[in-house]
């Protein structure tokens, strides 16, 4: 997921979040909620990561675009540690000082099964992609070489 899509998952859930706890709502009416947050924090943070250390396939062929992708990273994992900064503070006013701590292990929870999950189908996805491309390119190169030397052998 590209870091764009993963912090406005992320706000649109926030805001969610925000507007129940200005109802009164407590955190347990707000699992699903703050699940939906969690996953698109742990998706910024991922794209983020990506971002650090892009698949070579694309090194080679979106050159300018890494920068961005970059870019956006950065920016969307700094909105995303702000709202967690305002729930942080928020939480512990209200639940007390562990709260806090409580959430950060279903977090830990959420991260844990969505990387097993979804990430490495991600980077399954992303390496088959550059095996292809290696393959690909290992081909067309024997290709030249055979054809530079049939040209040769013929003059």
């Amino acid at each position: 997921m590209d870091p764009i899509t993963a912090i406005t998952a992320a706000t649109a859930a926030f805001n969610v979040i925000k507007k129940g706890f200005d109802m009164g709502k407590d955190i347990e009416g707000m699992y699903s909620d703050m699940g939906r947050w969690m996953g698109a924090i742990s998706d910024v943070n991922h794209a983020n990561k990506m971002a650090a250390n892009p698949p070579i396939f694309k090194k080679l062929f979106a050159g300018s675009s890494i920068e961005e992708d970059a870019m956006n990273a950065f920016a969307a994992k700094k909105k995303a540690e702000q709202m967690e900064d305002e729930l942080r503070t928020y939480v512990n006013l209200v639940y007390g000082p562990n709260s806090w701590n409580e959430i950060l292990k279903l977090q830990v929870k959420i991260r844990k099964d969505r990387q097993e999950q979804i990430y490495a189908q991600q980077e399954l996805r992303s390496y088959i992609l550059n095996v292809i491309a290696i393959i690909v390119a290992s081909i067309v190169g024997v290709c030249g070489i055979v054809g530079l030397i049939w040209l040769l052998m013929l003059a």
